[in-house]
């Protein structure tokens, strides 16, 4: 992708311009946006979705001043029929089990992949929807099928209806009034008010975006680097770490934390964190982490399990993809696949990264792995993590 390249995806707009004008500032309807596109689910095939175990779906119905919301699976029968008026069925990490999908949401590449978060799409019968409420997140609104209404405003102050499942706003002061037809595209930064209300059946799909917050991000890091010193300590049998007062005087006020345990306690945590690389791995292992739930199709030897000795050599191929799963990313030391961390340098470091850039490498950059990348690479196929494919096009 071209990031200085106007697109009509972005409504004649570089992704370069959109970035700088819109991006967390202010919404863009675009006309047109993935006009003559073909949607990449239909209606029965998201219904079969939402019936799977592994899949994340929600069923929202409207009557009145009643909403009831429900978590999936639901088998066919459980919905709603198709003529009852304002029902929605909204299925989470559609590009996790279509292709079709998958190659949808590439098209949003020119965010970093640490920020993109899977496609969701729901089905609305006429008149359904979940009410005016306000993301945390960035989001594109794609019109697959149908037509949806989006009534949006900004909302700097949201507060909550009570009673209801649903966060819907008590307050919403729509300043635009959209209807969006088969291609259109509607982009809102964080903390817009929206509601989008379906007129006759509809599918939208919704590209949403990781917005963590500070406290998650320095658990989910912190959780990692001291797995990393459990690990470290039972490695080498050591004391050193423990906790020593030679000096200590006999205690006429038992009840007060030493001064010196005080100190050792604030030391091992500096320590922790002081080490930079370590908190950029374990930024990296928690963000390339696939989705909770996701399965590969690993590459099955004699004995039913995952076997390496069954996988083909990658310097071999004509080519090699990342499965639509996986999650690679990488730093200035690391290489990061499916909560895993690599290091890397060279010219392996740069092949590397081109995987993860392009999610895709061919026979000329195989050739050129070192044995270790091969190596890595000869397990990723394995785990199917990565999978062969022919110049031809065939990505099957």
């Amino acid at each position: 992708m071209d990031i200085d390249i106007a697109t009509p995806l972005l409504g004649g707009l570089s992704p370069q311009a959109f970035m700088r004008r819109h991006w967390q500032k202010k919404p863009l309807l675009v006309r047109g946006a993935y006009a003559g596109g073909t949607p990449p689910i239909a209606r029965g095939q998201l219904f079969e979705l939402a019936a799977r175990d592994e899949v994340e779906s929600r069923l929202v119905v409207h009557e009145g001043a009643r909403w009831t919301l429900a978590h999936g699976p639901f088998a066919r029968r459980a919905l709603p029929p198709l003529k009852q008026p304002r029902w929605t069925l909204l299925v989470q990490g559609v590009d996790l089990h279509l292709d079709e999908a998958h190659r949808l949401l590439t098209n949003f590449r020119f965010v970093p992949d640490a920020r993109l978060d899977d496609l969701m799409v729901s089905y609305a019968s006429d008149g359904g929807g979940v009410g005016p409420h306000v993301d945390s997140y960035d989001v594109f609104l794609l019109q697959l099928r149908g037509r949806r209404r989006w009534r949006v405003g900004p909302c700097k102050a949201p507060a909550f209806r009570a009673g209801l499942p649903l966060k819907i706003l008590q307050h919403f002061d729509p300043q635009h009034d959209w209807l969006l037809e088969p291609g259109d595209m509607l982009y809102l930064p964080p903390g817009w008010a929206h509601d989008g209300v379906a007129e006759g059946e509809c599918l939208t799909a919704s590209i949403g975006f990781r917005a963590a917050g500070r406290d998650e991000v320095a658990q989910q890091v912190l959780h990692r680097l001291l797995d990393d010193v459990d690990a470290d300590a039972s490695a080498d049998g050591s004391v050193a770490r423990l906790y020593r007062d030679p000096g200590q005087p006999a205690a006429d006020a038992p009840g007060r934390i030493p001064k010196a345990l005080q100190a050792f306690a604030a030391d091992a945590v500096t320590r922790i964190v002081a080490d930079r690389a370590a908190l950029d791995c374990g930024l990296g292992e928690w963000l390339s982490e696939p989705v909770a739930g996701a399965s590969f199709d690993r590459v099955i030897g004699p004995g039913l399990e995952r076997s390496r000795q069954a996988a083909p050599d990658p310097r071999l191929l004509e080519g090699v993809e990342l499965d639509r799963r996986t999650r690679m990313l990488y730093d200035d030391r690391f290489v990061f696949i499916n909560g895993e961390s690599f290091r890397a340098g060279g010219r392996d470091a740069t092949l590397m990264r081109r995987l993860a850039d392009r999610r895709c490498l061919y026979a000329a950059d195989l050739r050129r792995l070192g044995d270790e990348a091969g190596a890595l690479l000869h397990d990723w196929l394995a785990a199917g993590w990565l999978r062969a494919v022919r110049l031809e096009g065939d990505f099957a």
